[in-house]
């Protein structure tokens, strides 16, 4: 063959690819998830009752009031930290990340313990002491960040650890609390890997929905 004919070919095999790999196979996934899995590939979003984006299934958030479940402790205050504020520093080296601290290493233990900064702008929710105070038996993931410092689930556990909290702050039966975590209690994916838990978003969105007895 000659050389121009090989590389007529070579032009042409690299079209084709290019067009399957760059054009057909993007826009049929597109298509797939859009179609099939609207949800999961527009982000998980959550809306409120007024139909308002109010944060995705697969991200957490800082809950802190006594009228809410509290998240676990985030080292990135699940990104919500001012660049122009970021007392603590938690963008520095992104947005997502553990502390990385070892179960012996003093600082893991001074914030657990609350022996770590007091200040409010840079202090880390889920100290034990904390926890105690408002009358919460403290559990792990309570007390320790994840993995990421974005994970949106506690464990059944942990939301009951908090409903005597809840319940006083809002004038609800404990029982409401109870059946109302059962419901968010979300299992094992596919049955088989990880641990039940509960969204905390989703939680207290259904929370909102209750009505007080007071």
């Amino acid at each position: 063959m000659s050389f121009v004919r090989e590389a007529t070919r070579a032009i042409r095999s690299a079209l084709v690819l290019w067009i399957i790999t760059a054009l057909i196979y993007p826009l049929g996934m597109l298509a797939i998830g859009q179609i099939a899995f609207p949800f999961q590939a527009n982000g998980s979003l959550i809306k409120n009752a007024q139909g308002q984006v109010v944060g995705s299934a697969l991200i957490g958030q800082p809950f802190t009031r006594d009228r809410y479940f509290n998240s676990r402790p985030s080292t990135t205050n699940y990104s919500t930290a001012d660049p122009q504020q970021d007392h603590a520093g938690v963008l520095k080296t992104g947005v997502s990340g553990a502390s990385n601290l070892a179960p012996s290493n003093p600082d893991l233990l001074n914030r657990i313990q609350g022996k770590a900064d007091s200040d409010p702008k840079t202090a880390i929710v889920g100290t034990i002491p904390t926890l105690q105070k408002a009358g919460i038996q403290p559990t792990a993931d309570l007390v320790y960040t994840s993995g990421s410092s974005l994970d949106p689930h506690i464990t059944p556990a942990a939301a009951r650890a908090q409903i005597a909290r809840v319940a006083a702050a809002r004038g609800l039966q404990p029982d409401q609390l109870e059946t109302l975590i059962k419901q968010n209690t979300e299992g094992p994916f596919l049955g088989i890997f990880g641990e039940p838990g509960v969204n905390v978003l989703k939680l207290n969105l259904d929370l909102d929905g209750l009505k007080s007895a007071r």
